[in-house]
C-alpha cells in the first residue's frame, strides 16, 4: 500500500476495535502504543491494524480530520451526552475501504506539473517582438504568442494571468490580423469582465471582441432565440422574485418563516445571526439545492441524498421548499442562472445551427469551471482554446466547481501546450515562501518572488477572541495606510458579523464583503474604508496589509460552517480538507507586504506546518511588546468608558423599572451591569458569558443591551 493509501489502515482500524473510540485513543492505537489504560484493559494489542502507522499526534490528527471532513469517519455522542463524542466508521468509510477513492481526488495525485521550456529560437521571436514583448519574462512572452492550438496557462497568485490573457488577444488582433469578431472571452465574475474589457480598451482591440460572463453569454443566446425553446415569456429572476417565492412556498408549506428558521437551523447556528441573515441563508441553500440538483438533472427527492436520521425534519422542509420554487418557476416563466445554461445548451442541441462560431476561446479561472460550463464550451468547439487558472486556487467545489478539468486538459488536448507562470509581483520574497510551504503537499511548483522587502509576516497567539480582534483594530487605527489597502480575512461570516460590530462601536468605516451579503452597498470599495470580508468573497483582489483572524483548527479546516442539508446533497467529488487548505493559502496570498495571522486558543490551525512556524517565529518578541502596549491602552480606555456604560445602563434599568412596577434588582443585579461594562458584549453570543444573564434575558434585553453598548440609545 503507497503512502497515498495510509489512511485507509486508520478506516481499518474503526472497523476492528468494537466500540467508538476517541481520537486521543485511536491515536495511541494506530501508533503502537502499549501503555495506553484502554488498549490494555480492551486487549486492542491483538488487533491487526495495532500499530499500524508511524506518524506524529499532529500529523494522524490531521488525517483523522480529514476523514471526517469528507465524511468517511462520523462523531456520535456516548449515551445522549452531547460533550462526549467518539468515532466511527460510516458506510461512506466501509465502502471506501473496499473501493478507495479519496486519494484519487487529491490534487498531488492528479497533477502532473510541467515545467516551461523556453528554446533559444524563442528567446530569438520575443526578441523579433522588440517593445511589444519587453515587459514581460519569458513564460509570460511564451504564453501571449504560442502557435499551439490549445493552450493551458497555469497562473499563480500574482503572477499577471489577466495580463498575460489581455495581451494575447492583442497579439491575435495586431500581429496575426485575426477577426475580433471571431474571438470570445469569458470568465465568471462581472468584475473580472469589466476589468477584461478595460485593459482590452487601454490596447485598442476591444472593438468586437466579445468579452462575455458564462451568464451573460447565455443570457444573450436566449434573448436572441429564446423563443424557440420557450412557449411563453420568460425573465431573470431577482432578489426580490426569490424572497416572494420563499414566502410563497412557506405559505403553502403551513409553515411560517419563524418556525422554518426554528426547524433548519440549531441553537448553535443562530447565535450571532439576526432573523433577517438567518432567512437570508436558508433561501440560498434551498436555491443552491434545487439548482445543484438541475444541474445534475436528478429530482429533488429523499432518495437523491445521503440522508442523516438526525436532521430529517431540515431534509424535509428543504425538499418541500425546492419542489415549490421548480413548480412556481416554471408557471410563471422565471429563469435563473441554472436555467440560463442547461436552456443554452438544450437550444444548442436542437438547433446547432445557432451555435455561434468562435475561431478563439479564452477562459479564465479554469480552475472553477463545471461539467455544464465545459458543455457549453465544448458545443462553441472553437479551433483555438486559450485556457488560464491556477489549481492551487480551486476553492469553490462545494458549489459544483470540478478541479479535474484543469487537471486533466492535458488527456483532453493531447497535442496542448501547458505554460506555468511562476514569477509573483505582487507579495514579498517572505510571503511568497511562506505560501509556498502551506501547498507543498500538493506538488506544485513554487512560485518565484520578484519583490523583495522587509519581514511583514507574524503568527501571533491570543488569550481570547476578543483581544485577537482588539489587536486587529488597535493595529488599523494606528496604520497610515490608505485603508483600502488593509483587508481584515475570516474564514466564517459569524467571525465577520462580530468583527464589524466592533468596528461600528469604534468609529471605524468598513466595507463588509461576506458569503451572505452580496448587495452593492457592500461590494463597491471606497477609497476610506478598509474591506472585511470571508476568505471565498476576497478572491482576486489584493492589499499592502492583511490580517486572517481565527487561524485555528476550528475554523482552517472549516468545522461545521455548512447546513448539514447541504452536506447531504455533495457529491465527493472532491477532497474537502485538501480544498480548505487551498482556501488558505488563497487568503495568505492576498497580502503584498504585510500578513498578520492571529488565533486564540491552545494552538493554531495545523494547516501551519512546522517549517512555516519557524518563518513566523522571528521577532516574535518585538510582536508581543507591541501587544502588550496595545493592551494597556486599551484598559485605561476601558476603565473610563466602562464608568460611562454603568450609568447608561442603571437609567435604562431605572426606566424599565417604572414601566415594570418591580424593584430595578428585580429587572438586574448591579453585578451584571458592571460585568457587562467590563466584558462589552458585541453580539448576543457574547452577552451569553455575562454573569447573571441567562436565555429569557438575552430574549426581552439582549437587543436593548447591545443597542446602550453601540452607543444607539
Amino acid at each position: 500500500m503507497g503512502k497515498e493509501l495510509d489512511y485507509i489502515f486508520i478506516l481499518n482500524s474503526l472497523r476492528e476495535i468494537p466500540f467508538g473510540v476517541g481520537k486521543k485513543l485511536l491515536i495511541a492505537f494506530l501508533q503502537g502504543n502499549k501503555d495506553n489504560e484502554s488498549i490494555n484493559k480492551n486487549r486492542l494489542y491483538k488487533l491487526k491494524s495495532f500499530g499500524s502507522l508511524g506518524y506524529s499526534n499532529d500529523e494522524l490528527e490531521s488525517m483523522i480530520d480529514g476523514l471526517v471532513m469528507n465524511g468517511l469517519i462520523q462523531t456520535s455522542a456516548v449515551n445522549g451526552n452531547t460533550f462526549w463524542k467518539v468515532l466511527e466508521l460510516s458506510s461512506k468509510g466501509k465502502k471506501e475501504i473496499d473501493e478507495p477513492s479519496l486519494y484519487k481526488r487529491k490534487l498531488s495525485f492528479n497533477f502532473k506539473q510541467s515545467h516551461t521550456i523556453i528554446t533559444e529560437n524563442d528567446k530569438k521571436i520575443f526578441d523579433a517582438f522588440g517593445t511589444f514583448l519587453l515587459p514581460y519574462n519569458d513564460a509570460q512572452k511564451k504564453a501571449i504568442i504560442s502557435n499551439n492550438k490549445h493552450i493551458l496557462c497555469i497562473a499563480g497568485a500574482g503572477t499577471g494571468k489577466t495580463t498575460v490573457l489581455t495581451k494575447r488577444i492583442e497579439f491575435l488582433v495586431k500581429y496575426k490580423s485575426i477577426n475580433p469578431n471571431k474571438i470570445l472571452a469569458i470568465t465568471f465574475t462581472r468584475k473580472a469582465k469589466q476589468e477584461m474589457m478595460k485593459r482590452l480598451l487601454s490596447m485598442d482591440c476591444l472593438e468586437s471582441v466579445s468579452v462575455e460572463t458564462f451568464n451573460s453569454f447565455c443570457e444573450g443566446i436566449l434573448r436572441q432565440h429564446g423563443n424557440l425553446i420557450y412557449s411563453r415569456p420568460v425573465r431573470v429572476i431577482s432578489y426580490r422574485d426569490k424572497i416572494m417565492i420563499m414566502n410563497i412556498a412557506l405559505n403553502k408549506l403551513s409553515i411560517g418563516m419563524q418556525r422554518a428558521l426554528d426547524i433548519y437551523f440549531s441553537y448553535a447556528q443562530r447565535r450571532g445571526k439576526t432573523d433577517e441573515q438567518l432567512a437570508n441563508i436558508f433561501m440560498n441553500d434551498c436555491f443552491f439545492i434545487r439548482d445543484y440538483f438541475k444541474f445534475k438533472n436528478i429530482p429533488v427527492e429523499k432518495s437523491s441524498f445521503d440522508i442523516d436520521p438526525e436532521h430529517i425534519k431540515s431534509l424535509n422542509l428543504v425538499i418541500g421548499v425546492c419542489k415549490f420554487i421548480e413548480g412556481y418557476m416554471q408557471q410563471e416563466g422565471l429563469r435563473d442562472f441554472a436555467d440560463q445554461l442547461i436552456d443554452t445548451l438544450s437550444l444548442f442541441e436542437k438547433h446547432k445551427n445557432l451555435i455561434p462560431s468562435f475561431d478563439y476561446v479564452f477562459i479564465d479561472e479554469y480552475q472553477d469551471v463545471n461539467s455544464t460550463q465545459i458543455k457549453l464550451i465544448d458545443f462553441v468547439f472553437p479551433e483555438n482554446l486559450f485556457a488560464v487558472g491556477d489549481p492551487r486556487q480551486s476553492i469553490y467545489g462545494w458549489r459544483g466547481s470540478d478541479i479535474r478539468h484543469i487537471l486533466n486538459f492535458e488527456e483532453k488536448y493531447s497535442d496542448c501546450d501547458i505554460i506555468t507562470l511562476t514569477k509573483n509581483y505582487r507579495s514579498t520574497s517572505h510571503i511568497v515562501e511562506l505560501i509556498n510551504n502551506s501547498i507543498k503537499s500538493m506538488n506544485l511548483a513554487d512560485l518565484e518572488a520578484v519583490i523583495n522587502g522587509e519581514k511583514e509576516v507574524r503568527l501571533l497567539k491570543f488569550d481570547s477572541e476578543q483581544t485577537e480582534f482588539e489587536f486587529v483594530i488597535q493595529s488599523i487605527a494606528n496604520s497610515k495606510l490608505p485603508r483600502n489597502e488593509i483587508f481584515v480575512l475570516a474564514r466564517t461570516n459569524r467571525q465577520l458579523n462580530e468583527l464589524s460590530q466592533l468596528m461600528k462601536v469604534r468609529g471605524i468605516k468598513h466595507i463588509v464583503r461576506s458569503d451572505e451579503m452580496k448587495t452593492a452597498k457592500n461590494i463597491l470599495p471606497t477609497i476610506e474604508e478598509i474591506t472585511l470580508a470571508t476568505v471565498h468573497a476576497i478572491k482576486g483582489l489584493e492589499a499592502h496589509m492583511v490580517f486572517v483572524v481565527g487561524c485555528t483548527g476550528m475554523n482552517f479546516p472549516c468545522k461545521g460552517s455548512e447546513h448539514p442539508v447541504i452536506e447531504m446533497v455533495k457529491v465527493e467529488e472532491y477532497d474537502k480538507e485538501e480544498e480548505e487548505r487551498r482556501l488558505f493559502y488563497v487568503a495568505m496570498s492576498r497580502a503584498k507586504h504585510s500578513l498578520y495571522l492571529s488565533y486564540s486558543g491552545k494552538k493554531p490551525t495545523h494547516f501551519i506546518t512546522d517549517e512555516m512556524m519557524g518563518m513566523l517565529e522571528e521577532n516574535k518578541r518585538e510582536i508581543e511588546n507591541k501587544i502588550e502596549i496595545e493592551k494597556k491602552r486599551e484598559e485605561e480606555f476601558s476603565l473610563v468608558k466602562s464608568d460611562h456604560i454603568v450609568k447608561r445602563l442603571r437609567e435604562w434599568r431605572s426606566e424599565l423599572s417604572k414601566v415594570q412596577g418591580v424593584p430595578a434588582f428585580m429587572i438586574m443585579h448591579d453585578r451584571t451591569l458592571f460585568d457587562i461594562a467590563v466584558k462589552m458584549p458585541i453580539c448576543v453570543k457574547d452577552l451569553e458569558q455575562v454573569f447573571g444573564i441567562g436565555p429569557t434575558k438575552i430574549m426581552k434585553y439582549g437587543e436593548e443591551i447591545l443597542k446602550i453598548i453601540n452607543g444607539e440609545k
